[in-house]
């Protein structure tokens, strides 16, 4: 498949999605619109026919803006039903943050790999001068595009994501909580009750020693028992 075939398939099934999350959240064109800065609903329904694709800082407003693990966008599950989150924030101007970080991020994963702007427009098909007005962070990023582009430079999507910001500490909390909830039934249960935090913390600093430093401790505990 070639790459303008697959910034294609992706931007019908990511439009799908969005709609998909909208309308679980029970949000207007207008509203989500709104959130991420655009000027009308018409914009964000393009979103939705494919048509056009939100950036990545855009597409993880719309992740705290719905209250949606970001990886929804990347499955084919059903969206979240929980209520959405009540912290007030200026969304429009931590995407615009976000727009110039990705863009930053991109230069910095072609410079490491050692390709120029001619050849990576020529290996994905997106212009030079589009390439550099995203790595100046002057134009939004289709989400779509960025994925062509962090995959021909041998780069992974989720290097990407906000980890610091905001909507990048609520996206951590969102996925910690998950990992929790994957854990055995009797792990679960162990881990919540409170008087079991100085064996977990015990566990936390045995996992971050050495292997030579484990096998002292071992040997001490032996000596101890017999």
């Amino acid at each position: 498949m070639d790459k303008k075939t697959q910034i294609t398939i992706r931007s019908k099934k990511l439009g799908v999605l969005i709609r998909d999350a909208r309308l679980a959240s029970r949000r207007n064109l207008k509203e989500c619109a709104e959130a991420i800065g655009l000027k009308s609903g018409a914009a964000f329904k393009a979103f939705e026919e494919g048509r056009k694709s939100p950036s990545l800082p855009e597409l993880e407003t719309l992740v705290y803006y719905f209250d949606l693990p970001i990886d929804h966008f990347w499955s084919k599950e059903t969206k979240s039903n929980t209520p959405l989150p009540i912290e007030a924030l200026d969304l429009s101007k931590l995407w615009a943050i976000r727009q110039r970080k990705i863009g930053a991020l991109l230069r910095q994963e072609r410079t490491n790999a050692s390709v120029s702007i001619r050849n990576l427009a020529h290996e994905t098909g997106i212009s030079s001068a589009r390439i550099k007005a995203y790595e100046l962070g002057d134009r939004p990023i289709p989400l779509p595009e960025l994925e062509v582009l962090v995959s021909s430079l041998g780069g992974r999507i989720e290097s990407f994501f906000d980890r610091s910001g905001p909507i990048g500490q609520w996206m951590t909390n969102e996925e910690a909580i998950q990992n929790f909830l994957e854990l055995p039934e009797g792990l679960r249960e162990f881990a919540s009750k409170p008087i079991n935090l100085p064996y977990l913390e015990l566990a936390m600093k045995l996992s971050s020693m050495s292997k030579d430093k484990l096998r002292s401790v071992a040997e001490d505990l032996l000596d101890i028992t017999l």
